[in-house]
């Protein structure tokens, strides 16, 4: 189920001129403070009405400003989830999810709550009081009370912010299942990278509210061009892997951008999907195959493109496998390496530099194209 959105709203000295196109799955919105992610995941919603704009999720019109249509937030059949879960206090965990039931027009089934709570890890809190849960429990209640409502798309507004390291690891899990198990679109605004690229499909990259780019995670999230806006410590490279092995001696071997990756010991079975964030910063580059060094992660690739500004440093990007990889180092070093387009070398990465957070499940997309090839 696509989504289409188009909107332009003026207020207080700020402009919000934004449209993209987005396949099934997690679109993510995403941006620093202030560049417009929230204004337009409420004007989807219909919480906010704007100067113009056309919303389309799979072929229904929400709004059309140009033909007078605008449907209020109640008949757009939109599940939202924000920041903090706002649950019924007096109600129990069930009692909560029988309300988003209530909305919808079909009630819903048994079946499909069973299904819901199952995926969501909820089963053993249904008697429970919200102020009995954690944090990431709430807001797993509240996820599961938005599907209930039978939402034509959820739309999710920073639903970690709130939320400790401890308990974003809990919830994100559940959260790539959500992706992968409905078939519903998902709009996600976050200014976390380490979420977008765990668990987008889609990337719109928001700056002063305006669309610097729209595309494949792997692909914006590894754009050179876009490391200012993203961040330059937290630039990198979302790679697809595949799990090859568990080894005894604590490593997992993965297949990646063209060659073996090895990390310390991640979950799944050997032909599992997942996905690794490399920060530019932990990536050296080599014109040589490296020889006695303890880093175990030679990816041999050739360079597609060099970027500088105005400080000390160069980001180089390059072609590795059906991967890019960035890799942040000096002016003087990309000088030194003669460094231009189609240098081929080698991207050294040690394997304890990539943090357990920066490795999620795969989405069922990657694995589907895989076995019609």
């Amino acid at each position: 189920m696509t989504l289409s959105v188009s909107v332009q709203h003026h207020f207080g000295g700020f402009t919000l001129d934004a449209s993209f196109e987005a396949p099934a799955g997690v679109t993510a919105l995403f941006g620093s403070s202030g560049s417009g992610k929230t204004t337009l995941v409420n004007a989807v919603s219909g919480l906010l009405r704007p100067d113009q704009a056309r919303v389309e999720v799979g072929g229904r019109l929400l709004c059309d400003t140009e033909k007078g249509l605008c449907l209020p937030p109640h008949k757009r059949r939109v599940g939202y989830v924000f920041q903090e879960a706002r649950l019924f206090p007096h109600l129990t965990v069930r009692q909560n999810l029988h309300y988003g039931r209530w909305f919808s027009k079909t009630r819903g089934s048994d079946a499909e709550e069973s299904r819901l709570v199952e995926m969501l890890g909820i089963g053993a809190l249904l008697d429970r009081r919200p102020g009995a849960l954690s944090g990431g429990e709430k807001q797993r209640v509240a996820i599961g009370r938005a599907l209930l409502s039978q939402p034509l798309m959820l739309l999710m507004d920073e639903p970690l912010a709130a939320l400790d390291e401890a308990r974003k690891a809990e919830i994100l899990p559940y959260l790539e299942r959500l992706r992968d198990d409905t078939d519903i679109p998902i709009l996600y605004v976050s200014h976390s990278v380490a979420e977008v690229a765990r668990l987008a499909t889609t990337v719109v990259l928001l700056d002063k509210g305006k669309v610097l780019k729209t595309g494949p995670t792997e692909e914006v999230m590894s754009d050179p061009a876009l490391a200012p806006a993203i961040g330059l410590r937290e630039a990198g490279s979302v790679l697809s892997a595949t799990v090859v092995t568990h080894h005894d001696d604590g490593l997992t071997e993965l297949a990646a951008a063209g060659a073996k990756l090895f990390l310390p010991r991640i979950g799944g079975n050997p032909g599992d999907h997942v996905r690794v964030r490399i920060h530019a910063n932990d990536v050296m580059l080599s014109l040589d195959p490296p020889g006695r060094v303890s880093a175990l992660n030679t990816l041999p690739g050739t360079v597609t493109s060099i970027r500088t500004g105005g400080g000390p440093g160069a980001m180089v990007q390059m072609q590795a496998g059906d991967d890019q990889i960035l890799a942040r180092v000096t002016k003087r070093s990309a000088a030194a390496l003669d460094l231009k387009p189609g240098t081929e070398c080698y991207a050294i990465v040690k394997s304890v530099s990539v943090a357990r957070a920066d490795i999620g499940a795969g989405d069922q997309s990657m694995a589907k194209s895989d076995t019609t090839t």
